[in-house]
């Protein structure tokens, strides 16, 4: 019976730390764009990518080489098997030649369920 609530327990412990840490990665001070709508649907696939203004990312809150990203990208889609989601959070100054490889790499790799993170405009 000992084991079983030491396992219970660490369970608990996991899924607290991670759902932390999924929290924490949408919440990096990015200028995010306006856009007058947006519908979005969360999915437990989606794997968020964080583009700073120069041009920086992060995975999941660690910051990432750009060429890690595609390899990153390429095991997401592996794990998840045509269900895989991703959801781009860039800063409004991120210039559009830093995020249009990132687009077709994602495309290349068989990922189309893409969204794009922004602000609601006021």
């Amino acid at each position: 019976m000992t084991p079983m609530i030491d396992v219970v327990f660490l369970l608990i412990i996991f899924f607290l730390v991670s759902s932390h840490l999924a929290k924490r990665e949408a919440r990096l001070p990015l200028d995010l764009p306006a856009a007058s709508s947006s519908d979005f649907n969360e999915t437990a696939n989606r794997l968020t990518i964080n583009i700073d203004e120069d041009g920086g990312f992060q995975m999941g809150g660690i910051p990432v080489s750009r060429n890690r990203v595609g390899e990153l990208l390429l095991r997401h889609e592996q794990q998840h098997r045509g269900t895989a989601a991703v959801r781009i959070r860039t800063d409004r100054a991120a210039a559009y030649g830093m995020i249009e490889p990132l687009l077709r790499e994602l495309v290349g790799i068989g990922i189309v369920d893409i969204t794009f993170a922004v602000r609601r405009e006021k």
